[in-house]
């Protein structure tokens, strides 16, 4: 029964994949287990490996250090390339208010962090992995590891012993905060969702549909071309034209020509819409489906930009319009539309709105694409090459005066870089960085699981041992007041100084600390999809901030 004994309690690889999938079978069942609606989801994989390790399972180090690291790799950049797409644009408008509330909430923990540290005494690693549980952000945990590894060539189980012990409390944290703040300023649902609908009616989609009468006199018997040409600036397609004369609708074409009276229908966004209404004449009450019922040999459909040629391509450079009579007049990318405007930079994964018969839209669709089995395909070169750039990028030791250590991103910060940048720009150097939703997310999962496994045995041993001997107990009620000050302080400001709506703000606390618990909470309650905006709007910078501020945190102050 040698076997046995060297399966169970040996060091070689078998064993260690054994532990981690029972460790990870084990804390995935019981993390679907919920108290009061609320589960801590794969985190109780973590609970799992520190269980197993107590009662003496162990790993080799130098293979649980290489499933800890890729496991850390795999996650990070699953989530670069998750969020950025909408990194930078989430700064514009109404979002760079939320950012800048998000960035308060995490700058407040960092200073909250130092006092603690310097009040008590409690070593800055310990604090870090503390910090890191309060506001339950997994990647600022494996950040604030890689750190300390690069500085001393080993690793600290107390970081990841105050990232257990406040992590639980840290997902209550947050949830009491959003209720204080619902209860101190008397919080109405009824009025919220009222002013949410004023908000919704007075700020457009992207792409807005307007139908207009041609009054202009300056345009009279100028061809579309013309006109587009005078309006370069601005973002608008003329999309079907109503004729005067023949009192019949037709597409348009760059050499149709307008007449005073005419009717078109033109996709514009918010910004320009005054401007177009003001040049063309005046705006008519005619909405798209009449448009679409007085045209029956007309059809609009979406279609799916499949092929990898087209990635970076312009879309004026197909000469759709001209070849085969159609029109696009919106493209969504990433669930937002935006106007189809000849410059726009086309990407796999996009759909585009066509407009024409049914003939011309086939003759599309095999230009296009159109293929979900092709998207289904996973492109792996982009992975591996953001990956590989990653740890370059990562591994650049940068030196600062008086850290007397080089600064290095790591193998946290490099691949989380890379990731938004390779899929926000990638396309510009013909990289295809689609990647179905589900395929991330079982990347990121995948990730993220091995990575908290490997914490959870490594820390195990003396777990018990510290929160009952070593102060443990303290780190709690740290991790509670490191959750609860910022989040109270920036919920105030965003209520009584920002006019914050309440469901916005909900999802802005939930994304500043990055916890799915807390926004599943907010959405239940909220009943409304406000919450989900405002934490996919914060959560892409606010990631980023935490993993720099987790290594910040160890380089300069440990």
């Amino acid at each position: 029964m040698e076997w046995i004994r060297e399966l169970l309690w040996g060091e070689g690889i078998a064993h260690s994949v054994l532990l981690l999938s029972v460790v990870i079978f084990l804390g995935i069942l019981l993390g679907k287990i919920k108290a009061g609606g609320i589960s801590l989801g794969i985190t109780f994989v973590l609970f799992v490996g520190i269980l197993l390790a107590h009662f003496g399972f162990s790993m080799n180090h130098h293979i649980l250090h290489f499933f800890k690291e890729f496991g850390l790799i795999l996650f990070v950049y699953s989530i670069g390339m998750q969020v950025g797409p909408g990194f930078f644009s989430s700064f514009k408008k109404g979002g760079m208010t939320l950012n800048m509330l998000a960035t308060g909430v995490v700058f407040l923990g960092v200073l909250v962090t130092l006092s603690i540290h310097y009040l008590t005494g409690v070593p800055m690693p310990t604090m870090v992995g503390i910090l890191s549980g309060a506001v339950t952000n997994t990647p600022g945990l494996g950040a604030a590891q890689q750190a300390w590894f690069d500085m001393h060539g080993t690793s600290d189980s107390s970081i990841a012993m105050g990232y257990a012990v406040a992590y639980p409390l840290g997902v209550m944290g947050i949830i009491l905060s959003i209720l204080f703040v619902r209860l101190v300023f008397r919080i109405r649902f009824d009025r919220e969702t009222e002013r949410l609908n004023r908000e919704d009616d007075s700020h457009a989609s992207a792409a807005r549909p307007i139908s207009l009468v041609v009054k202009n006199p300056a345009i009279f018997g100028r061809a579309v071309s013309e006109i587009s040409a005078l309006m370069k600036h601005r973002e608008f397609v003329i999309s079907r034209i109503w004729h005067n004369d023949s009192k019949k609708i037709e597409l348009v074409a760059a050499d149709t020509v307008l007449h005073e009276n005419d009717k078109i229908f033109v996709i514009t966004n918010e910004q320009d819409s005054e401007t177009v209404k003001v040049f063309v004449g005046e705006e008519i009450p005619m909405e798209r489906k009449q448009w679409i019922r007085s045209e029956s040999q007309f059809i609009s459909r979406r279609i799916l930009v499949t092929k990898s040629n087209l990635n970076g391509k312009r879309l004026g450079e197909l000469k759709l319009r001209k070849i085969y009579g159609i029109n696009i007049t919106r493209i969504n990318r990433s669930g937002v539309d935006f106007v189809a405007s000849p410059n726009v930079t086309l990407q796999v994964g996009d759909r585009v709105t066509v407009v024409g018969t049914e003939s011309a839209i086939a003759n599309v669709e095999n230009v296009l694409g159109n293929s979900m089995k092709r998207l289904n395909e996973p492109n792996l070169v982009p992975i591996f090459l953001g990956i590989a750039l990653g740890i370059l990028l990562g591994s650049i030791p940068v030196t600062f005066p008086g850290v007397p250590q080089p600064v290095k991103l790591g193998l946290a910060g490099g691949p989380l870089i890379v990731a938004i940048l390779i899929s926000r720009f990638g396309y510009r150097y013909k990289l295809v960085t689609y990647t179905t939703m589900s395929a991330n997310l079982m990347l990121r999962e995948i990730g993220i699981t091995i990575f908290l496994a490997c914490v959870g045995i490594d820390a195990g041993g003396g777990f018990v041992e510290t929160i009952l001997h070593q102060g443990g107990l303290a780190w709690i009620g740290y991790g509670f007041i490191i959750t609860t000050i910022p989040l109270l302080i920036i919920g105030v400001i965003a209520r009584h100084f920002c006019r914050l709506n309440y469901f916005t703000l909900m999802g802005l606390l939930a994304g500043s600390t990055t916890d799915p618990p807390a926004l599943a909470y907010s959405n239940a309650t909220a009943g409304n999809d406000a919450p989900a905006v405002g934490y996919a709007t914060v959560y892409p910078l606010t990631m980023f901030l935490r993993v720099l501020t987790a290594q910040l945190l160890i380089l300069f102050f440990s």
